[in-house]
């Protein structure tokens, strides 16, 4: 989408510079002193939750609500972009690279481990103790596993994605996060409001993806330590981010249409085969039944899910569980958001809301009950303690899944590549977003500008692995921690996309009206002349018949012709055809005129002429008028 000049042309070295030099500080933080920034993550962490889980709960609801609503309404028939736009990628490749931004990592990564917590740690509200009730038990570990990872973890992306494809292709607006709020602040997005948006957004998105980081590192590490002598440790972790991080750099080389492009066309690939394979080689049937059963539980108490907390309780569950995953959704949604926004030009927005939040929900539901289905099955069947390794290393939960399917290690080996590419994937999509956000929404961010980015990141995601205990609590704090101040963004951006969509919804009522009358009214007018051209020629022949009576001219008779290109008096003047005597050419119909000829009118191609003639001059007229030029 080309942008104006003045926007492509000016730089934002504050948002860069402070961003920048936050992250840097934060990372000096964690290597000279990780216990106090684990201590201080965990006090922060602890405050949010006590004082602001509602406030998550409640708006991880509201998008969803909000997306559905603007999808179902006419609303959804506006275009992002041009009318004549057509998207840019096809609807698998765009699906594909959805996951690309990130959520690949978390399906592989909790996909086998969450039911299986949840079934040994059940939500609020239930409790199940005795042998019998292991397969409720085990129903209600899958349908949380897709609640955290289906809708509401779209919702907030759908937010952000819609906003900003919607200022990008429809106003012209940089691809910031600032610009979604033009509608509010108007020209104050270009001031100081604007930067400390977009600040903010950036250091949410450096946090947000910092943890896919980690968990990234945390699955491979699991992996190859599996596979492998090494052991599952902090220096592995630290050399896998470093590996990735230049393997990424190759990618970031290529661009958004090559680089992550192909990659994630291949991953889908292998993530399909693994998928396959665990549904085939573990227990198919029971599987099948578990999705039917899984979507079914889902669809019908989302929202006694979505609005259930503990208010007379102590209870830690839901701000270890769910309001830890609406934290860390909203955190990187400026990151997917920008990224989703990037990559659907021209869609409708119903088109936009459908594969941003149905696709990805059904996907949730056919990957958690294939790999967390088998790890229960596992579990319940008692062929492995997988719950004893979910709740000690959860990054080693799914090779030691696959370990009770045939051929271990095989797919153990694709599993860590699946891993690792979307890890590749979501390196190269967060330096793009977060290069394109410190550059004033350039399209095409700078190589050295990505490359800053993907050290940055880095280098987060492994202060972040030796604070404090380190590990995934040090992950989840972080992300929990930096999504609040670009939550209560969150809020407001709904009401600048509402607004734009009324508007423009109401401007493309009026055209669409305005055409239709200027249609209707030419229509009218030109049925109104039809009938009056009509009315006025029957007239004339009705007026010129009374006045041959009125002169006596009983024996005359008018006749109609009408000449072709190929008739032989075209060309001529009447004085040239050389009519017989008391032959008259009343009138000659030429398109819509009537004209009343003389002897210098010349008689043209399509005339329909009128002619008076004496009853025994007929014949004579007619053989004139059957004469053609070819002689025919």
């Amino acid at each position: 989408m080309p942008q104006n000049s003045d926007t492509t042309s000016k730089k934002s070295p504050f948002v860069l510079y402070a961003s920048a030099t936050g992250m840097t500080l934060f990372v000096l933080w964690g290597i000279v002193n990780p216990s106090h920034l684990g201590a201080t993550a965990e006090t922060a962490l602890a405050w949010i939750i006590d004082n602001f889980g509602w406030f998550y709960m409640t708006i991880a609801s509201i998008f969803i609500l909000f997306g559905f609503i603007v999808a179902v309404t006419p609303f959804g028939k506006l275009r992002l972009g041009k009318d004549n736009d057509v998207p840019e990628h096809s609807f698998i490749s765009w699906v594909g690279m959805l996951f690309a931004a990130g959520l690949g990592v978390g399906f592989v990564f909790f996909g086998v481990a969450e039911p299986i917590l949840y079934y040994m740690d059940p939500p609020p509200g239930y409790s199940f103790h005795l042998p019998e009730e292991s397969a409720n038990a085990a129903a209600i570990g899958l349908r949380y596993g897709v609640f955290h990872w289906g809708l509401h973890a779209w919702g907030a992306f759908s937010v952000v994605g819609l906003t900003l494809a919607f200022v990008q292709y429809r106003k012209n607006r940089p691809a910031l996060i600032s610009s979604a709020f033009y509608p509010i602040l108007g020209s104050k997005t270009d001031g100081w409001m604007g930067k400390t948006i977009d600040l903010l957004a950036v250091i949410s998105t450096c946090a947000g993806v910092a943890t896919t980081f980690g968990l990234s590192a945390l699955q491979i590490s699991g992996g190859i330590s599996f596979l492998t002598p090494l052991s599952n440790s902090i220096p592995l972790q630290l050399a896998i981010i470093a590996v990735i991080t230049c393997l990424f750099l190759f990618s970031a080389v290529a661009g958004i249409n090559k680089g992550i492009k192909r990659l994630t066309n291949l991953n889908l690939v292998l993530a399909g085969i693994l998928l396959l394979f665990v549904l085939f080689a573990g227990p198919t049937i029971t599987l099948l039944e578990s999705m039917v059963t899984t979507l079914g539980g889902y669809l019908s108490n989302v929202v006694s899910m979505s609005l259930t907390m503990t208010p007379f309780s102590n209870d830690e569950w839901l701000g270890s569980n769910t309001i830890f995953f609406w934290a860390w959704h909203m955190s990187w949604s400026p990151f997917v958001g920008l990224f989703i926004a990037r990559i659907s030009k021209g869609r409708t927005i119903r088109e936009f809301i459908a594969g941003v939040l149905l696709v990805p929900t059904l996907m949730a539901v056919v990957w958690f009950c294939v790999f967390g289905g088998t790890a229960l099955h596992i579990e319940i069947s008692g062929l492995f303690p997988l719950a004893e390794i979910a709740q000690s290393e959860v990054e080693l939960t799914l090779f030691y899944m696959l370990q009770n399917l045939p051929f271990t290690t095989i797919s153990s080996i694709l599993a860590v590549i699946v891993v690792g590419i979307f890890f590749v994937t979501s390196a190269d999509s967060a330096a793009f977003v977060l290069g394109s956000m410190t550059s004033n929404g350039m399209l095409n961010p700078s190589f050295k500008l990505k490359m800053l980015w993907g050290v940055l990141i880095a280098g987060t995601a492994s202060v972040l692995l030796i604070s404090g205990d380190g590990g995934l609590d040090a992950l989840q704090t972080a992300a929990l921690t930096a999504a609040l101040p670009f939550a209560i963004i969150l809020v407001f951006m709904l009401f600048s996309i509402g607004m734009m969509i009324a508007r423009d919804w109401r401007t493309e009522q009026r055209k669409a009206r305005l055409a239709h009358d200027k249609a209707l009214k030419q229509r009218l007018k030109e049925e109104a002349y039809e009938e009056l051209r009509q009315d006025l020629s029957q007239e004339w022949r009705d007026e010129l018949r009374r006045e041959l009576l009125a002169a006596g001219r009983n024996t005359a008779e008018m006749l109609h012709f009408q000449t072709t290109e190929d008739t032989a008096i075209v060309g001529k003047t009447l004085a040239e055809v050389g009519f017989p005597p008391h032959v008259n050419v009343s009138a000659i119909e030429r398109g819509d005129d009537v004209i009343s000829p003389s002897g210098s009118t010349e008689i043209k191609a399509g005339d329909y002429l009128y002619i008076l003639v004496e009853i025994q001059q007929k014949e004579a007229l007619q053989a004139i008028l059957k004469e053609t030029k070819s002689g025919k």
